[in-house]
């Protein structure tokens, strides 16, 4: 990926950096071999003083390389979470709402924290050191063709257990990620949904749900371990075996003159030096399997989410909002939820969608805010599609009230101002007051400076939806979709939101309302109905009174499933 092609002189030096490491290993074989073919048949004290501070000096010279090495690994880690760290969060927030994603749980902010956490372990030098061992062999071989013979022998099995053990992991590692995702996503799901489970005694069959996940997720941890562990006691095994091996082969050869007494000792180093690196990368198998399958799904992701932003920047949108042709679905869905919508609003509008339950007004207002984008047709603004506005002018145009409001860990200011950075008090304070939660936050103990969120104070539902109202005014923008904003209000804010409603078209900007009360007709001058997942009507507030209105009278008893359109008639008839 790009970040790691941008650490590649960093992975150049770290080379260069293992490839000396490895070289100066050679000095434990090379000083037994000079003392014991040297030093010791010629008695000579001199000799031996000057070999140990040549020895001194590389031991010293291969610690600092090390430790260089070491801080280059950490900061290689270090920097692929910074390089990565916002387009992993970008995809996190955005491919959930993309159709090519299908059902699977993406999680790019945890899997970039496990290739971090791979960088950032010995794993890397391991890797480094793999590609040294032909040289250990090659030494070997010249000592002796048998020598070099059983520890490539050696080396060979070792490697073979290696990626026996990794095929093995593939499907064990692929249950443990599925298994730890459902038990997360219980977890989650009960920490949301914690007055529902204390209200509704659902408590312990959650629990019981998540015990379930658990024990599949530890049998699939265990096994995962065992098969680890397994692999690696047999190479530490092996590794103790070949070096006696050796040593017993090296004996051997030197009772039959074939090789010195200091040959002896240097062979049995070097044929363990030459089975560290796997034994090492075998000890880091399952950290290096997890990171290569996270950084696949990392790849993944980032390539499924499309980064680039418009090169050319939009003016402000002023003029309309218009939907041509649109089908609308939810993301990974095959056939649409709305179909046939074909609408125009113009600055002053206020259009209110009608229609019951299930119908898809929330779909629709989803595809006018850009979060779910139209399987077939345009949401355009000022004749430009969504897509071609950058994501801060799209965003700064829009103000958008979901029906289930949460707010974000921060003060009261910065949630209303959408953690603007470049906000200002007045415009913040604007916003509540447009809201009418002015008064309400001055109550609070530090006013718009109270933290809310986790560890900070818990609000209602109520007053959530007040400063999400907030949220969505701030800065005027200049379409304001507003989903069931009369759920948690009382007659106080149903009047408070009507005049904000109305000055929002006073100031020439454009209200979207989806609202099952009938009174939320009033603060509108366009309707469009949604019955049935299709577009019934569009046009003047009256026009389509008028124009669905006969349609109540002309249906007969509900049947089957007719109670659904008589549902949606009756409420556009009672608001008439």
């Amino acid at each position: 990926m790009r970040a790691l092609g941008r650490s590649r002189a960093a992975f150049l030096t770290m080379g260069m950096i293992s490839g000396a490491i490895n070289i100066l290993t050679l000095t434990g074989s090379l000083f037994m071999l000079q003392v014991y073919d040297r030093v010791l048949p010629s008695r000579q004290v001199p000799t031996l003083v000057a070999l140990l501070g040549v020895v001194v000096f590389l031991y010293a010279v291969q610690a600092v390389l090390e430790a260089i090495r070491s801080r280059m690994i950490a900061r290689i880690g270090r920097r692929l979470d910074e390089d990565l760290q916002g387009e992993a969060f970008r995809a996190a927030v955005t491919l959930p709402l993309l159709a090519n994603v299908g059902q699977e749980r993406i999680d790019p902010v945890r899997d970039l924290d496990q290739v971090r956490q791979f960088a950032s372990s010995p794993g890397p030098a391991a890797l480094f050191d793999l590609p040294w061992v032909p040289l250990y062999l090659i030494i070997c071989f010249l000592f002796h063709p048998w020598l070099g013979w059983l520890t490539f022998l050696g080396a060979a099995i070792v490697s073979g257990l290696a990626i026996w053990g990794e095929l093995r992991a593939r499907s064990i590692n692929s249950d443990l990620v599925k298994a730890g995702a459902i038990r997360q996503a219980i977890a989650d799901g009960g920490r949301r949904n914690a007055e529902v489970l204390a209200t509704m005694n659902l408590a312990n069959r959650i629990e019981q749900r998540f015990q379930d996940a658990n024990q599949t997720f530890l049998e699939a941890t265990q096994a995962g371990v065992d098969r680890n562990s397994f692999v690696s006691a047999v190479v530490r095994g092996l590794r103790l075996l070949l070096q006696s091996l050796v040593l017993a082969l090296a004996a051997y050869l030197a009772i039959r003159q074939e090789i010195s007494s200091g040959a002896i000792i240097a062979t049995s180093i070097l044929s363990s030096r030459a089975l560290g690196p796997i034994d090492a990368t075998v000890a880091q198998w399952r950290l290096f399997i997890g990171a290569r399958q996270a950084a696949t799904r990392l790849r993944r992701a980032l390539g499924l989410l499309n980064l680039r932003s418009p090169e050319t920047r939009l003016p402000a949108p002023r003029k309309q909002l218009k939907i041509e042709g649109g089908f609308i679905a939810p993301p990974g869905a095959s056939l649409p939820t709305v179909s046939g919508v074909q609408i125009l609003v113009e600055p002053g509008d206020g259009l209110g969608v009608i229609g019951p339950s299930g119908s898809g007004k929330t779909t629709l207002a989803r595809a006018i805010t850009g979060v779910w984008p139209l399987m077939r047709g345009e949401v355009t603004l000022d004749g430009a599609p969504l897509a071609q506005f950058r994501a801060d002018d799209r965003g700064a145009a829009i103000g958008y009230l979901p029906q289930d409001v949460d707010l974000f860990d921060g003060t009261i200011a910065e949630n209303i101002a959408r953690f603007d950075p470049e906000r200002t008090d007045e415009a913040v304070v604007r916003a509540a007051q447009l809201a009418n939660v002015h008064e309400l936050i001055l109550k609070l103990p530090r006013g718009y400076d109270t933290r809310i969120g986790d560890g900070g104070l818990k609000l209602s539902s109520g007053q959530q939806q007040r400063l999400g109202l907030a949220r969505a005014l701030y800065n005027d923008p200049f379409v304001v979709v507003l989903d069931e904003p009369y759920s948690n209000l009382d007659g106080e804010g149903d009047a408070a939101l009507n005049r904000a409603l109305a000055g929002v078209r006073a100031r020439g900007g454009i209200v979207v309302l989806i609202a099952h009360r009938h009174s939320a007709i009033g603060a509108v001058n366009k309707l469009v109905a949604i019955i049935d997942g299709k577009q019934a009507a569009f046009g003047p507030k009256e026009q389509v009174l008028a124009q669905i209105a006969p349609m109540q009278r002309a249906q007969p008893a509900p049947e089957n499933g007719e109670p659904q359109r008589r549902q949606a008639i009756k409420v556009v008839s009672d608001a008439a």
